[in-house]
């Protein structure tokens, strides 16, 4: 087939993927930069060492593995599973690292992010080199799109819902869970590469990443809804102290946000955004110690202190517009 159909049918589809990930995380959208960042090391950086370490495995395998067809299969069901979910989770523990990496959420957004780079990469280097007939060529796309792909994000983002929830976490989580989710992505990854290397197993492989999809799609709403409760509590401290309208706790973690009429338009977006990194500033601050303690404290502090300083502008307009004359 053309390259350029090959290009297109492997960047279109995976696209669309990443703006719905991303646009899911409604409460507290991921930087488009940093998130980008993780795309493309999946679609780059991941696939160039994934090459590397695949080569040097395959190469120790061989000495051991004789049949050609037998250290193809080890190749792809041993060896691609544990060398890509590696280098696909290598730039997620930088990622971590990063203040503003809040929780479970972001490591399912920024690890689907990382798969779909590495899915899109692996699915144009498939396209160019198989599918020899159209037939062939649209088959090939149809499964590597709506499967193979989707098991790179799956499994990824699952190492990085790992890493999210163990962040704020006591220590004996933080060294148990990052492994048993690395563990439990490259078993994705496995189950997938060998159902379909084998006939017989193709459907229960279909099922079983459809079984994946929905465990995922379930543990990212279920994420999601706990920022929505997070930001409620979190700023229904803020409202007993008169910083927070008590009539703004309801639309401030629900899509009526979005809306115009409940704030003036001026500063809608700046509140929200303010209000929301408060909120998960101080789960940081109640979870975190030492300088990190320190630098989550002053943000507290700072939000706080902008977020009077916008609603100040507020209620001046709001006065200053029953006062004849005014204007």
């Amino acid at each position: 087939m053309p390259v350029l159909a090959s290009v297109l049918a492997a960047i279109i589809p995976i696209l669309i993927y990443l703006y719905l990930i991303w646009r899911y995380d409604r409460f507290d959208p991921e930087p488009v930069s940093l998130y980008m960042k993780n795309f493309l090391w999946g679609a780059v950086g991941a696939i160039i060492l994934a090459m590397i370490g695949n080569f040097v495995l395959s190469a120790f395998f061989s000495f051991f593995i004789t049949d050609k067809q037998l250290l193809e299969h080890a190749e792809t069901i041993i060896i691609a599973p544990f060398i890509e979910e590696i280098t696909k989770g290598l730039f997620l523990l930088i990622t971590v690292a990063n203040r503003k990496f809040d929780n479970m959420t972001d490591g399912i957004v920024y690890g689907g992010a990382i798969g779909l780079g590495f899915g899109m990469t692996e699915n144009f280097l498939y396209f160019i080199t198989y599918g020899n007939t159209f037939s062939e060529w649209m088959f090939l796309v149809l499964v590597r799109t709506l499967f193979t792909a989707v098991m790179h994000c799956v499994s990824t983002a699952t190492f990085g819902a790992f890493l999210g929830y163990a962040k704020f976490r006591p220590l004996l989580i933080k060294i148990i869970f990052p492994p048993l989710g690395l563990i439990l992505a490259i078993f994705i990854h496995f189950a997938w590469n060998f159902s379909v290397s084998f006939e017989q197993t193709s459907f229960q492989g279909f099922l079983f990443l459809i079984g994946s999809i929905i465990v995922f799609l379930f543990t990212f709403k279920i994420s999601v809804l706990n920022e929505k409760k997070l930001i409620f509590n979190e700023l229904s401290e803020e409202s007993l102290t008169g910083l927070i309208p008590k009539e703004h706790l309801n639309i401030l973690n629900s899509t009526i946000r979005e809306r115009k009429g409940w704030i003036d338009e001026s500063i809608r977006k700046s509140y929200i955004k303010a209000a929301t990194t408060l909120a998960f500033r101080k789960m940081q601050l109640k979870n975190s110690s030492g300088y990190n303690r320190l630098f989550y404290e002053n943000e507290v502090n700072f939000h706080r202190q902008f977020l009077k300083g916008l609603l100040k502008v507020e209620s001046n307009e709001e006065f200053n517009m029953h006062i004849p004359g005014s204007d």
